[in-house]
């Protein structure tokens, strides 16, 4: 059935699909049994005794009362549907018989009437039914001219049904709401839905509370981490504003050339440390000294913001809110592997993102309030004795969003960044991969015309959480503190921070991928080289804190290595006789010259 307050409806079918019956009833329906007006668009042919036959069908179908309006030239058209006078019902049958006479005109004159149509239609003040032929599920001719018909009715189609409020697809005659008005979300996708969702708006962000997990009753806190009051931040104090270009330190290139050249010399057996050298001379690097130490203090940042709509397609309600609840009291996978590693956990709230199929996800002032509050988040940790700072986010949509973005950017196309859902007991959920990459699509299409720049991008599709993850990668880059990431979120927020400051990227470190193909594509673009392949499904931030004890481990042999000062030869130093011969080598040729005597 029709849905209330529509003004205008495309009726689609195919040849004897029942698609005239069908806008009939429809349009006999709107009128309640007063007139209709009924716009005829096909050409008589006198010649065609079968065309005529349907032609007088449809006539004997109509009920007295209506009026019957026959087309002289395609302009007709748009002169019925702007004299139309509200609460007057038309009926429209059929655009193919209108397109034929357009086959004439040249294409400018074609896409000018077809344009114009689409704008009498969406401007009229009746109640309009417009019934045309599916081009895919009618007979057309294999000649150019037929070809060319096809075309147009498939153009006419396309600009019709985005000017009515209900697209209705007749098949056998039976009926299918392509578009519907107001149909709730759960039972189909409408192309022009009421909307609801509205962009998150800036509201002024409380720093959240620190929490340190405990693992065992003598664990140690990090230092300063509770007790910590706010400080002046260097950003704030100085007017500091967040824009392209931005210059920000580099970590130390010289520090780690000399870690690497220390590893190499190191007397290990085997091939010594293989991936994990990669981790330690990144510590090098930002620690600014060729003996890295273990990080003495590690906060893990969760990031908790829903995003409406079908791009958090497949996530139950109250998940997310579940999950950051868990990482609040300290349990569930993320608490309990903060305790074990030490580390502290921050969860950072923010505004809801708007539904980005339809409306943007956050407003610009709110991008602005976001990029701040996360830069003052990183400076306020690493005031309280922070030197690692781990991302994690658990905001329902979030992956989706993060998988846009990373398409956006890397012009890579969205549904094969998209990863599928996988439940516990191993099933995948296919019908919300397909409604997570049709709302991922949507919103790459309200793109088309915008800038790629990070705020659009924030503003129109990402968030305020991802603002604040932004700003938190740019204020830890300033305050020379690296930030450990292993999800889309993560690389999609260092892809934006990149644009902004191009050094960002160089204080990320990607233990794993967790083989998620959009946190692959992002991370090959920001030069990071994952070095270890858990394969984890525990939320983003979980690998990275799972990996963290192995990282920790490896830094910490291997600055006892160096500091033992190995010696580089892998062998022993041997001793030698007095003409400076080594006594085993000078034994060996004693031997051999005894054995030649003998001979």
């Amino acid at each position: 059935m029709a849905h209330d307050q529509w003004t205008a409806t495309l009726v689609l079918g195919g040849i004897r699909s029942g698609k005239s019956d069908f806008a009939e009833t429809l349009a006999a329906e709107a009128a309640a049994g007063g007139p209709v007006r009924y716009v005829a668009t096909a050409q008589t042919d006198p010649a065609d005794e079968a065309w005529q036959q349907r032609i007088e069908a449809h006539q004997s179908r109509r009920p007295a009362e209506w009026t019957t309006e026959e087309l002289e030239d395609s302009t007709d058209l748009l002169v019925a549907l702007r004299t139309a006078e509200a609460g007057e019902v038309l009926l429209v049958d059929d655009l193919g018989g209108w397109a034929t006479r357009l086959l004439p005109l040249t294409k400018e004159e074609r896409r000018e009437r077809i344009d114009a149509l689409g704008r009498s239609v969406a401007a009229c003040p009746a109640k309009v039914v417009l019934v045309s032929p599916e081009v895919g599920l009618s007979l057309v001719p294999a000649t150019e001219s037929g070809a060319d018909f096809a075309d147009l009715v498939g153009e006419i189609n396309q600009i019709v049904a985005d000017a009515t409020e209900q697209v209705a697809l007749v098949i056998a005659g039976q009926t299918t709401w392509l578009k519907p008005q107001g149909a709730p979300a759960a039972e189909s996708r409408p192309a022009r839905p009421v909307i609801t969702s509205q962009p998150a708006q800036a509201v002024e962000m409380d720093v959240p509370e620190v929490i340190t997990p405990v693992a065992e009753p003598d664990s140690a806190e990090a230092p300063g981490a509770l007790t910590a009051p706010t400080m002046a931040l260097p950003m704030i104090a100085t007017g500091l504003v967040i824009q392209a270009n931005m210059e920000l330190p580099l970590p130390d290139e010289e520090a780690e050339r000399d870690a690497k050249a220390r590893l190499a010399a190191l007397d290990l057996p085997g091939s010594g440390f293989g991936k994990l050298a990669k981790p330690i001379q990144f510590a090098a690097a930002t620690q600014r000294t060729a003996t890295p130490h273990p990080w003495r203090s590690v906060r893990m940042m969760l990031l908790y913001a829903d995003h409406e709509g079908n791009i958090a397609a497949g996530v139950e309600p109250g998940d997310s809110a579940h999950w950051a609840a868990q990482a609040r009291s300290g349990t569930g996978p993320i608490g309990l592997l903060a305790a074990r590693t030490g580390a502290t956990i921050q969860v950072v709230d923010a505004a809801t993102a708007g539904d980005i199929e339809w409306v943007d996800a956050a407003t610009p002032e709110a991008v602005e309030a976001g990029l701040r509050h996360g830069w003052r988040l990183a400076e306020e940790a690493v005031d309280a004795g922070v030197d690692l700072v781990v991302l994690g986010a658990c905001g329902a949509g979030a992956d989706t969003v993060a998988a846009t973005l990373v398409s956006a950017m890397t012009s890579g196309e969205v549904a094969a960044l998209l990863g599928r859902r996988v439940s516990a007991d191993g099933r995948v959920d296919d019908n919300s991969w397909m409604k997570r990459c049709a709302a991922a699509r949507d919103a790459l299409s309200r793109l088309r015309n915008d800038s790629l720049s990070p705020k659009t991008l924030l503003a129109r599709i990402g968030g305020v959480d991802f603002a604040i993850a932004v700003g938190m990668l740019l204020g830890a880059t300033a305050r020379r503190t690296p930030v450990m990431i292993d999800g889309p979120v993560g690389v999609a927020s260092a892809l934006l921070a990149r644009d902004l400051a191009g050094q960002v990227r160089h204080w990320c470190l990607l233990p794993d991928a967790g083989g998620d193909p959009a946190t692959i594509q992002g991370a090959d673009v920001l030069g990071l080289d994952p070095f270890l392949d858990l394969r984890l499904g525990l939320g983003e931030g979980s690998s990275a804190l799972a990996a963290l004890p192995i990282v920790q481990s490896a830094i910490s042999l291997a600055q006892t290595a160096m500091a033992a000062g190995a010696p580089a030869t892998g062998r022993a130093t041997l001793p030698e006789t007095a003409d400076g011969v080594p006594a085993e080598e000078a034994e060996e040729k004693a031997e051999i010259d005894a054995a030649d005597g003998l001979e």
